[in-house]
Parts: structure tokens; C-alpha cells; sequence
């Protein structure tokens, strides 16, 4: 993997999460989530991504009071911990509690192409 395509997908990945942090500070939760669902997919591959982008889920969770998506996020981020480093994680799945976590889906186009670079 070159560090230009690297780079281009850690890129990716912060600007998703910049755009998280600030719909979640102006208050848009749901539009956030999305924005770490699509940094999830990206990420995942990464031990350090995955983990905390749940991390971020998971605090979205609480200020949703969200006790399904709280719980479903403690798992995944037992399960980035323990399996990413296996390499042990389903391509595509977005990392929300409504999706099983070893649902392997179906990746969109844009998100597809970031990731064919690396």
C-alpha cells in the first residue's frame, strides 16, 4: 500500500468524522451517527479506527438515551478490540446495533472507491 493511498484513506475517514463531531455539536445526532457509519466502513480494517469510531457511536448512544444502540456498541467495541486485529470483521457492515455485527454489506460507490485506492 502506498502512504499517497494511505493518506487518501485516512483523509476519508477524518473528514467523516469531522463532520460527526459538528452535527453532533449542532445537534443533529441521527445525521452524525450516519457520518460514523460511513467512517466506520472505512476505518474498520484499522484495530485503532474501528475502536473508536464505536467509541463514538457509543457516546451518541448516551445522549440518544439509547439503551439498545449503548449495549449494542459495549459489544462492538469488545469486538474491534478483539477480532479487527484477527482480521476478523464483515466488510461494508455500518457498525450501528440495527445491523449484526458480522453482516457483511454491501459498500457505497463513493466509499468503495477510497478504499480500492489503499
Amino acid at each position: 500500500m502506498s502512504d499517497k493511498n494511505n493518506h487518501s484513506l485516512n483523509d476519508a475517514i477524518r473528514n467523516e468524522l469531522v463532520l460527526a463531531e459538528s452535527l453532533e455539536n449542532s445537534g443533529d445526532l441521527n445525521l452524525a451517527f450516519h457520518h460514523l457509519e460511513r467512517a466506520h466502513v472505512l476505518g474498520q480494517a484499522s484495530t485503532y479506527e474501528h475502536t473508536r469510531i464505536h467509541w463514538r457511536m457509543f457516546k451518541i448512544a448516551i445522549k440518544q438515551s439509547s439503551l439498545s444502540e449503548v449495549w449494542g456498541q459495549i459489544i462492538r467495541i469488545i469486538g474491534a478490540l478483539t477480532k479487527t486485529p484477527l482480521g476478523i470483521y464483515p466488510k461494508g457492515n455500518t457498525g450501528g446495533s440495527d445491523v449484526w455485527f458480522f453482516k457483511t454489506m454491501s459498500i457505497p460507490e463513493d466509499l468503495r472507491r477510497i478504499i480500492a485506492e489503499k
